[in-house]
């Protein structure tokens, strides 16, 4: 699917789910066939980005014609595993934990909050029927339930911790909402998401790009 001995950028790797979602629209939408113009006014990103990157899986376009909308959404939903579908595991059910177990990932109805962990017993049982284990189970339900991807929303003095016990279950993907960088093994890979880093970098452009 992707050409031979070629290394995706980290930054076209995250726009794929942006392109595979625009798609879908689109196809819902009717629309049968779209240019990297139209693309582009779309998702905000330039024409010749989104040329480069799709260009990085071969002819997915055709010179005067644009791209095939349904065969997009159809290669995207197989280059991201859309057709297999996702258990993602919850680990630290305090405000934000809850908020996503509130939203679990409805824009996507293949992959969603399976489990989840915590150390208070009061969050012990089932939240909007996802069953919500004590911390001291973590290794034994990752792998009974072949967890691979977790999302991390634990306080930072415990994180590491945390990331120490994953290196023996199946977890290969981590999305680490605590404040911390963590070190894991070559095995597993971490993407971060810092809110408060997030808004100072757009508070700094507010002010010095109006």
């Amino acid at each position: 699917m992707v050409k031979k001995n070629t290394v995706i950028p980290k930054a076209t790797a995250k726009r794929l789910p942006l392109y595979y979602r625009f798609f879908q629209n689109l196809s819902l939408s009717g629309k049968e066939r779209v240019s990297s113009a139209e693309i582009s006014e779309g998702l905000n990103i330039d024409s010749a980005t989104i040329r480069r990157d799709l260009s990085y899986f071969g002819a997915l376009g055709k010179k005067g014609y644009g791209y095939n909308v349904n065969y997009l959404v159809s290669f995207f939903a197989q280059l991201l595993h859309k057709n297999e579908g996702s258990s993602i595991a919850l680990i630290g059910v305090g405000n934000l934990g809850t908020a996503l177990i509130n939203y679990n990932l409805r824009k996507d109805e293949k992959t969603k909050i399976k489990i989840a962990f915590d150390v208070d017993s009061n969050k012990i049982g089932k939240i909007n029927d996802i069953d919500v284990y004590h911390l001291d189970q973590l290794e034994e339900k990752l792998i009974s339930e072949k967890i691979e991807a977790v999302i991390m929303a634990v306080p930072a003095q415990f994180a590491q911790d945390v990331v120490d016990r994953l290196a023996n279950t199946n977890v290969r993907g981590i999305l680490n909402f605590s404040p911390v960088r963590l070190t894991a093994p070559k095995e597993i890979r971490v993407h971060y998401i810092d809110l408060t880093v997030e808004l100072q970098a757009l508070m700094y452009y507010l002010t010095n790009y109006k």
